[in-house]
């Protein structure tokens, strides 16, 4: 621990880790640090909520579910506010620190204030649309440990 913070104090950066990039296929719920490569085929917007004339203070809400994939198969990504206006169709863009959530029992990508992401060239990828990763449903199985 001391070595750490010696190094910082002596101008140093910390080594960032090279990414490791995921295909789509390799997507499991309850994981995240997810970096990967993907296509954006459709964008649907599913929430907008304006700003109240009263309270000025709370910013308008925009969330679309897009689906995006690679090679290896498709998921469902939710984008929220300015990440909307990223995820356009066709767009190649490159999701970093991406986690899966879940809802109702079926697994969703998202970037959250931890991740990022931008727009890259084109991909030469067609995608595996028919492995849709959010297409399968996802229990909650408590196990019981003896």
């Amino acid at each position: 621990m001391a070595s750490v913070a010696t190094k910082q104090q002596e101008g140093e950066k910390p080594a960032k880790r090279k990414p490791v990039f995921t295909k789509v296929d390799q997507l499991k719920p309850g994981t995240n640090g997810h970096t990967l490569v993907a296509k954006v085929l459709s964008s649907n917007t599913v929430l907008q909520k304006g700003r109240p004339s009263s309270s000025h203070n709370i910013r308008p809400t925009l969330i679309a579910e897009c689906l995006i994939g690679d090679d290896t198969g498709a998921i469902i990504f939710t984008a929220r506010n300015e990440q909307v206006d990223i995820m356009k169709i066709d767009n190649t863009v490159i999701l970093r620190n991406a986690k899966i959530d879940m809802f109702k029992g079926s697994m969703r990508l998202a970037v959250d204030k931890w991740g990022r992401i931008e727009v890259t060239d084109s991909a030469k990828f067609i995608v595996k649309e028919e492995n849709n990763l959010s297409l399968v449903e996802y229990e909650l199985v408590n196990v019981v440990e003896e």
